[in-house]
């Protein structure tokens, strides 16, 4: 049994983007007396961390005084209960009074409420960060660096591809050392995209010879481009300073937002300013759980709702830990005796839920998988089945959900359809990605953006789409009404994805009736021909209209 003491308290967590906006004009360097523009803190990115969701159940894991909510914790400069004078005594960089820093701290100051949030949202990591950073002879500065990526939202996703507290695209994710499979992504794993970060930041740190600025800067766009611009300065005879440079708009504001963050915790009283209180003390364990656990039995085990060890575990795609591990949970510590005695009682099929599967004609492992979510290399496994090959008539052993698919409030499928049901301007549009479907046909054929597209669906623009996937489309209304191509797929509805079981009598046209969806779909999301005969007790897959039933 291994343990990693980390810091935790239940919050709802919060999906914003680390882009940042320019300002508009009456918010320019005018106000400041300087020449040049000023980027302000994104206004969106502030307004969508401001934005609670109160939908979701919130953690409240006090026990015998292990805890408390940390409203007694005083501000006291050297108060040893609270972080942020063992983070203030250890911050070392130099902050000039440079234009685009003071822009960029004084949003911050008008904006207190924005900072108590994101504090709030830290709270589950901040303890953790520290003593890495710490092990490694880090700034400190660099625990403000999670603030400016993602509000310390270990499910933010970026329009690049980004995603996690740390923001990791894929390619540089796998570079240092965060997995990235159907199961999990390390990206944001709290514990692995914080030793990846602290490993990329060393490196970025030692290829600009030790310059924090260049390296932080880097770690936004790419050590090429800011080791291009430094080249470029030098031929033209500039210095060759962060602040010299000729970098990308986002990048030249991103450095002066970690700069005015680390400002305001050096030195709030100087700007009338309380930071909420957080406490200096780990209270989550990392637990090793040997092998592969349904979410769900892990929750029931610990005490915890789903929710709340969902939130704990972001690294989780789907309703169970990955089958090749990591083989960890994160748990509140006074839980954990609790959760380590209820899973040595398990035996290994007890860790999962199970259905026995009578295989069909025409089936094949692949339909099989996706039928009852989950993976071909899986079900193999448990069925000691070598190749692709299976016969009719023979049983399957299939490892399932122990819950129904949406009680997995925070798995990559039930967040794409959270997202997909928020409201937008418009009229609602439902597309099924057909065979050559791409983004930039799809947002021509509906006159919509394709960026727009990707983000009503929780996706990046170059993310690829698959076949059978539905896409939310948001169009003007007189543009869906005059549409004649879309008319029929328009909804003013709420769309939620369901699994039915076939009952005796059921057929294709039956079903489809019964659901007010095509026959086409239903034999779309299931990899069907509407010529074979459904089975009782066939598990099919359905998009279907819950406006009236929530």
């Amino acid at each position: 049994m291994k343990y990693l003491l980390l810091t935790f308290l239940p919050l709802t967590l919060l999906l914003i983007s680390c882009q940042s906006i320019p300002p508009s004009d009456d918010e320019t360097a005018t106000t400041l007396g300087v020449e040049e523009e000023i980027e302000t803190a994104d206004p969106l990115e502030i307004n969508q961390a401001l934005l609670a969701d109160e939908s979701v159940d919130v953690i409240h894991p006090v026990a015998d005084g292990d805890f408390s909510l940390n409203k007694t914790l005083k501000n006291d400069t050297n108060n040893a209960d609270n972080i942020w004078p063992r983070i203030r005594s250890q911050l070392t960089f130099d902050i000039p009074e440079q234009p685009r820093i003071i822009s960029q701290r004084n949003w911050f100051l008008k904006h207190p409420s924005y900072l108590t949030r994101v504090a709030k949202r830290a709270e589950p990591f901040l303890y953790y960060i520290v003593e890495e950073l710490e092990k490694n002879n880090m700034p400190l500065e660099l625990t403000m660096l999670p603030v400016v990526e993602s509000a310390f939202d270990p499910f933010a996703y970026s329009h690049g591809r980004a995603s996690g507290m740390w923001q990791f695209v894929p390619a540089t994710g796998e570079r240092f050392g965060m997995e990235q499979n159907w199961w999990y992504d390390g990206r944001r794993d709290v514990v692995a995209s914080t030793q990846g970060a602290i490993a990329y930041l060393k490196y970025l740190n030692k290829f600009f010879d030790g310059d924090w600025m260049l390296a932080l800067a880097a770690y936004n766009s790419g050590e090429g481009r800011v080791r291009n611009a430094v080249r470029k300065n030098k031929r033209l005879g500039k210095a060759t300073d962060f602040w010299s440079l000729d970098l990308p708009k986002e990048t030249r504001a991103y450095v002066p937002k970690l700069l005015a963050l680390v400002d305001i915790i050096k030195r709030p009283a100087d700007f009338n300013l309380s930071l909420y209180p957080i406490e200096n003390k780990a209270v989550l364990s990392e637990v090793d759980i040997e092998s592969q656990l349904d979410l769900a039995k892990a929750a029931t085990l610990s005490g915890l709702t789903l929710a709340e060890l969902q939130r704990l575990n972001p690294g989780y795609n789907r309703w169970a830990t990955a089958p090749k591990g990591p083989h960890r949970l994160l748990l509140p510590s006074h839980t954990v005796e609790q959760f380590t005695q209820g899973l040595s009682q398990l035996t290994p099929k007890e860790r999962l839920a199970w259905e026995r599967y009578k295989i069909k004609s025409g089936d094949n492992l692949g339909a099989i998988a996706n039928k009852f979510n989950t993976r071909v290399d899986l079900i193999q496994k448990v069925n000691n089945i070598k190749g692709n090959n299976i016969r009719a008539g023979k049983y399957l052993l299939i490892p399932v959900a122990a819950k129904s698919l949406d009680s997995y409030i925070f798995s990559q499928g039930q967040r794409i359809a959270k997202k997909q049901s928020r409201p937008q301007k418009g009229v609602k549009i439902v597309h099924i990605v057909a065979s050559g479907d791409n983004l930039w046909d799809i947002g021509r054929k509906y006159k919509v953006n394709s960026k727009s597209i990707a983000k009503w669906n929780g996706f990046a623009p170059r993310d690829t789409l698959k076949v059978g996937q539905k896409l939310v489309i948001w169009q003007k209304s007189n543009t869906a009404s005059n549409n004649s191509q879309v008319s029929n797929n328009v909804e003013n509805a709420i769309m939620r994805n369901i699994t039915y079981k076939v009952r005796s009598g059921d057929s294709f046209a039956r079903i489809a009736d019964k659901f007010n969806v095509s026959i086409r779909d239903i034999e779309r999301w299931n990899n069907l021909n509407r010529n074979k005969y459904l089975q009782p007790g066939q598990r099919l897959k359905l998009s279907v209209d819950v406006t009236n039933n929530i």
